[in-house]
C-alpha cells in the first residue's frame, strides 16, 4: 500500500479516553478489520501476538493473519458523528467531513459485550397441553417462560427445574399471544374469544379481565417500562378493526383508536411513544399515546399493496427487556428501574435510530425512516425490500438493530440491512413454509421454525445453517429465544413445548 493511502487514526471509547497509541490506516478500511484491529489492542483477541505483527509486517498479511481467530467482540466506528458503516474512505473521507491531514478521532461502542453459546439439544420435552401450542414468550429477566394454545389454556413454567408452575385458566377460545409487561409484573393473554386476561405470574392469579373488542385480538404490546415506571398501560389490536388502550390497574379501557377499515394485524408500542397498527386495509397507522389527545392519528404509513400483518421495531429487544440486562441486576423500585431502562434505550437509539420495518401478503417488506433523518434537509423515503415469492409472515431486528430478519412462505429466511435495507444473504434449508424468526441476544446468531416440524439455527457472520434441532413431530409455529441467552424454547402442533 502506497504511503498517501493511509491515514492517522486514534481509537476512543465513549468516555473519551484514548485506546492504545495512534495508528497508521489504510483509508479503505472497514468495520470489521477495524474491530479486529481493536480487539487485539484491547486484550480481547484470543491471539495476542496480533499487537506486534502489525508494527512487523503490512496492514493485508496482519489482516490475513488474524482473520484467522474465532469471533471476535463487535464495535460500531464513528468519526464525527457520522458511522462508519463501510469503509473510511467512503463514509468519511470522501463526503469531506475530514482532512486526511488530521488524526482521525474513531468513537467505538461494544454491540455486545457477552457471548451467546448456541442451543445445540433438546433439555426437556414439556407436556401438558392438550391442543396445538400457538405461542410461546420468555419473562424480561428471562426465568419463566409463558405458552398458550389451542386447548384455551396459558401455562407458565418454572426455568430452573423445566416443569410447569401455573396453569391459568379464563379463556373461551384459542389463545393466540402472550405478552409480559417490561417490568416482569404482569403476564397479558389474548386470542380468537376477543378478551384480553391480565395475570400475575408469581402467583397464578387472575388480575383483571378486559372487554370490548367484538371479535379475536391479533396482537398485544405494552407501554415501555421507560415510559411508564409501573408498566400498566397495554395495546390490544383486534380483528373488529380497533386498536385499545387499557389500563390494566384500573382494569379498564383509557382509549381506543378505530380508523382502521379492516382487521388490525399487528401493533407495537415505540420508545418514543407512538404506537404502530398494521392492517389488512394495507395501512400502517401511526397514533400519539399521550398528550391532550392520546389515541390522535398523527400520520398513515402507505405503500404496501395488500394486507400488512407483521411488523418490527428496531428497539424492539431492548423495550422488551426494559432494565434487564445480561448481568442479572436487581433494582430497589421502580424510579431505578425506569432510570435504567431509559439509559438502555438511549444507548440503543444513539447508534441507530429508532426505526420501524413491515412485511406484507404483497411479498414485500418497506423500512421507514426515522422521523428524524434526513438528507440535505429533505426527509428519508422509505425502502421497499423485494426478495421474497411469497407472503412475508415474520420480521424482526437484531437487538443490535443492525440486521432485520424476514421469513416467510416461500420456505426461506432473508437478512437485510437496516440502514438501507438492502439485501444481504438467503437463508435456505427449510423444506416447508417458515412461521418465525427470532435473534439471539448478541445478535450472532438466528433461529426458525417452520411447517416441516424442525427449528433451524444460523449463523450470521458465515450466513450459513449452523444446526438444525428436529424432534417435533409437527408444524413448529412458535419459537422464542431468552433475553439471558441461555435457553430458547419452541411450541408446535404436536401439543409439545420444547426447551
Amino acid at each position: 500500500m502506497t504511503e498517501t493511502s493511509n491515514v492517522i487514526a486514534q481509537f476512543y471509547n465513549e468516555e473519551g479516553e484514548a485506546s492504545g497509541p495512534a495508528l497508521s490506516l489504510p483509508v479503505d478500511v472497514n468495520p470489521e478489520q477495524l474491530a479486529l484491529l481493536l480487539n487485539s489492542l484491547l486484550g480481547n483477541s484470543t491471539n495476542q501476538v496480533a499487537r506486534t505483527l502489525f508494527t512487523l509486517y503490512t496492514w493485508s498479511l496482519y489482516w490475513t493473519y488474524v482473520e484467522q481467530e474465532e469471533d471476535p467482540l463487535p464495535y460500531t466506528f464513528e468519526v464525527a458523528e457520522t458511522e462508519i458503516a463501510s469503509t473510511l474512505d467512503k463514509d468519511i473521507i470522501q463526503p469531506g467531513k475530514h482532512s486526511t491531514e488530521e488524526t482521525f478521532k474513531i468513537l467505538y461502542r461494544p454491540q455486545a459485550v457477552f457471548r451467546v453459546r448456541a442451543v445445540t439439544r433438546c433439555s426437556s420435552s414439556l407436556t401438558g397441553h392438550t391442543d396445538a401450542i400457538l405461542c410461546v414468550s420468555f419473562s424480561p429477566c428471562g426465568t419463566m417462560l409463558a405458552s398458550g394454545g389451542g386447548d384455551t389454556n396459558v401455562r407458565i413454567w418454572d426455568l430452573n427445574t423445566e416443569t410447569p408452575q401455573h396453569m391459568l385458566k379464563g379463556h373461551k377460545h384459542w389463545v393466540q399471544h402472550v405478552a409480559w409487561s417490561p417490568n416482569g409484573r404482569f403476564l397479558a393473554s389474548a386470542g380468537m374469544d376477543g378478551q384480553v386476561i391480565v395475570w400475575e405470574p408469581k402467583t397464578g392469579k387472575q388480575h383483571a379481565v378486559l372487554k370490548g373488542h367484538t371479535k379475536w385480538v391479533s396482537a398485544l404490546a405494552w407501554e415501555p417500562l421507560h415510559l411508564n415506571a409501573s408498566c400498566r398501560r397495554l395495546a390490544s389490536s383486534s380483528s373488529d378493526g380497533t386498536v385499545r388502550v387499557w389500563d390494566v390497574v384500573k382494569k379498564q379501557l383509557e382509549f381506543s383508536m378505530a380508523q382502521h377499515t379492516a382487521p388490525v394485524m399487528c401493533v407495537k408500542w415505540a420508545g418514543d411513544g407512538l404506537i404502530y397498527s398494521a392492517s389488512r386495509d394495507k395501512t400502517i397507522k401511526v397514533w400519539a399515546s399521550t398528550g391532550n389527545y392520546p389515541g390522535k392519528l398523527v400520520k398513515v404509513l402507505s405503500g404496501h399493496a395488500h394486507w400488512v400483518t407483521t411488523l418490527a421495531l428496531s428497539t424492539d429487544a431492548v423495550l422488551r427487556t426494559g432494565a434487564n440486562d445480561h448481568t442479572g441486576k436487581m433494582y430497589k423500585d421502580e424510579n431505578e428501574a425506569q432510570k435504567r431502562a431509559l439509559q438502555r434505550y438511549e444507548q440503543v437509539i444513539a447508534v441507530n435510530p429508532e426505526r420501524l420495518c413491515s412485511g406484507s401478503d404483497d411479498f414485500t417488506m418497506y423500512l421507514w425512516p426515522n422521523k428524524k433523518e434526513e438528507v440535505d434537509g429533505k426527509k428519508v423515503a422509505p425502502k421497499r425490500m423485494v426478495g421474497h415469492q411469497k407472503t412475508v409472515n415474520h420480521v424482526s431486528f437484531s437487538p443490535d438493530g443492525r440486521y432485520i430478519a424476514s421469513a416467510s412462505f416461500d420456505k426461506s429466511v432473508k437478512i437485510w440491512d437496516s440502514r438501507d435495507g438492502k439485501f444481504i444473504a438467503s437463508l435456505r434449508g427449510h423444506v416447508s413454509e417458515v412461521y418465525q424468526v427470532v435473534w439471539s441476544s448478541d445478535s450472532r446468531m438466528l433461529l426458525s421454525c417452520s411447517k416441516d416440524s424442525t427449528i433451524k439455527l444460523w449463523d450470521i457472520k458465515t450466513k450459513k445453517m449452523k444446526m438444525e434441532l428436529p424432534g417435533h413431530l409437527d408444524e413448529v409455529f412458535t419459537v422464542d429465544w431468552s433475553p439471558s441467552g441461555d435457553k430458547a424454547a419452541s411450541g408446535s402442533k404436536d401439543k409439545t413445548l420444547k426447551m
